[in-house]
């Protein structure tokens, strides 16, 4: 991976724990304990699962164990599923608000709209000066 890249995932991957335990804590404090499993819930999902893919890529390019395109796509497959499931029962036992967690689930987008905009304004401010 190049530098930006680097940079990028770095920033993501610390942005999606902040983001998290922010959104966590201000759903607990501010709103009903069902929102706020709803976010805590749906926030953990995402942000493992971000993890867990970053993990399954980053072994996939180690070149002395060159993981076939088809191995990648089972895990893929599987966490989604999993995911699913979990969601399904989360919802079908009404155990979350449905709203709080779509929030947690959307902030791996929160902390990757945050690092392209971090990026984005620094290539601006550096062909600026």
């Amino acid at each position: 991976m190049n530098e930006i890249q680097n940079r990028i995932v770095s920033f993501v991957t610390k942005a999606n724990w902040l983001i998290f335990a922010v959104a966590s804590v201000l759903s607990l404090i501010i709103l009903s304990y069902e929102f706020a499993t709803g976010v805590v819930a749906g926030g953990l999902l995402v942000t493992i699962n971000f993890h867990l893919l970053y993990r399954t890529l980053k072994k996939a390019v180690v070149p002395k164990k060159f993981t076939g395109h088809g191995t990648i796509i089972f895990k893929y497959y599987v966490r989604f599923v999993i995911s699913g499931l979990i969601i399904f029962g989360l919802m079908s036992g009404r155990l979350v608000d449905p709203i709080g967690l779509i929030l947690g689930l959307s902030i791996v987008v929160a902390s990757m709209m945050a690092a392209t905009v971090f990026e984005v304004t620094k290539l601006i401010f550096k062909e600026a000066v």
